[in-house]
């Protein structure tokens, strides 16, 4: 395949699935265990296991590549056990230290942390990465984008809840959510919001004019007033001013939560606790720092409907700012007795947040979306925000370099994803056809 470092940094790969971590830096690293991260437990999305049910061959190519440059001698596939159909298809194509790892139809099965212990039965340290226990945990599509050899310059995602018609779409990076939503038959609600990635971990879209990014998987259409968007709009006033007067303690948030049932030092009902004190009191939430944020704790735990996680988000700000560590001296990671039994089955979860309405399907659409107009923000990947290397007024090619990362700093290449001339190029590239 002639895959190199050089040749993924050229081509602006990052982590598909989320934040958005450049991949030739991963690739740098070595490990023993190569994961393929097809969990994909954010409810209602159907991206991952289309893109291995249509491009399967290609993505074992790519992990072939991935475990040359990393010398992993183990490939995983870890994929949820109620996809039989793509198990059968994938356990026939794997070549020889290739596994296809079941999984739990749990959440948040797609946590790298959760995967990791589930796959290899080794718990990555508290605030550590996947290469400290041997692994390298990488997304279904970044691994199709490894594999294509060109530059990243379309999204597969799913289009979700209250549409005509939920899709697995194809589109250029940069085409609005609104187009997306078009494409999948228009939203049902005459009054709508759009919640980006997931709605356990996403977050509220401004508008329908917000541009996809390399790292947005899931746009979900829900009635402007469905409980998951009333949850979303709370600012954390109104979460701190609750949250204080209301929680009991019951501790029902630490005991659900993943990592702490990794072992981890994370117990967000400190957190909760540390509302009705002053930030003297912050050496009491010192573990948030370890929060994952999947949001567990808010949505599923809490019986009085409280939101843990945002609390835990705000005192992580705290710590760093004054500079609080953690002391693992004489502490051991163990996993927690009831892990197995503590897994929130996605049935659950979708019944639990309001989904159970909706139509759970999202069959790929392999044509892709067209657009006359895109937009890229200079920031679609951990790391630095880019810098332009184009002016109003040039004319680009696709997969022409538009934006680069600041000399020395991480980032990732940004790659025009349509032909025409760049119309903006401050905050953004916009190039209309």
């Amino acid at each position: 395949m002639g895959v190199t470092v050089r040749k993924i940094e050229a081509n602006g790969v990052v982590g598909a699935g989320g934040a958005g971590f450049p991949t030739h830096v991963k690739m740098q690293g070595r490990a023993e265990y190569l994961i393929l991260n097809a969990a994909e437990c954010e409810p209602l999305l159907h991206k991952d296991k289309e893109l291995l049910h249509h491009y399967a061959d290609r993505i074992i190519a790519g992990m072939e590549a991935c475990a040359a440059l990393t010398g992993a001698t183990r490939c995983v596939i870890g994929i949820k056990d109620k996809y039989s159909q793509i198990i059968a298809q994938l356990e026939s194509l794997v070549p020889p230290g290739f596994e296809v790892k079941h999984l739990r139809d749990t959440y948040p099965a797609g946590d790298e942390f959760i995967l990791v212990y589930d796959v290899t039965g080794r718990v990555i340290p508290p605030g550590g990465l996947p290469l400290h226990v041997g692994c390298i945990v990488t997304n279904v599509e970044t691994i199709l984008n490894v594999a294509s050899g060109k530059p990243v310059t379309r999204k597969y995602l799913t289009v979700a809840g209250a549409v005509a018609k939920p899709v697995t779409l194809c589109v250029p990076v940069g085409i609005t959510v609104g187009e997306c939503i078009a494409a999948a038959g228009g939203a049902l609600p005459p009054k709508y919001a759009i919640l980006l990635g997931g709605v356990m971990m996403g977050r509220l879209a401004e508008g329908p004019d917000t541009p996809v990014t390399k790292t947005m998987g899931g746009v979900y259409v829900l009635p402007d007033d469905h409980p998951l968007i009333r949850r979303y709009r709370n600012d954390h006033k109104t979460i701190n001013r609750i949250g204080r007067s209301a929680c009991d303690q019951c501790s029902f948030c630490t005991e659900m939560c993943p990592r702490y049932l990794l072992g981890h030092p994370i117990e967000p009902h400190k957190a909760m606790r540390a509302l009705g004190f002053t930030m003297e009191k912050a050496s009491l939430i010192v573990g948030t720092t370890f929060c994952c944020e999947c949001n567990i704790c808010t949505m599923i735990a809490c019986p009085e409907d409280l939101d843990p996680k945002n609390v835990c988000v705000q005192d992580k700000a705290v710590v760093r700012e004054q500079g609080l560590r953690w002391d693992p001296a004489g502490r051991e990671i163990k996993p927690h007795a009831m892990y197995d039994a503590r897994r929130t089955p996605i049935k659950r979860l979708i019944t639990k947040l309001g989904l159970h309405g909706f139509v759970n399907e999202g069959a790929l659409r392999t044509a892709e979306v067209e657009t006359g107009r895109v937009r890229l923000p200079l920031k679609q990947h951990a790391g630095a925000p880019c810098l332009p290397k184009v002016s109003v007024g040039d004319r680009v090619q696709r997969g022409d370099i538009v934006a680069a990362p600041p000399d020395g700093q991480l980032g990732a290449l940004i790659h025009a994803s349509i032909a025409g001339t760049v119309t903006a190029a401050n905050g953004v590239i916009e190039i209309s056809a």
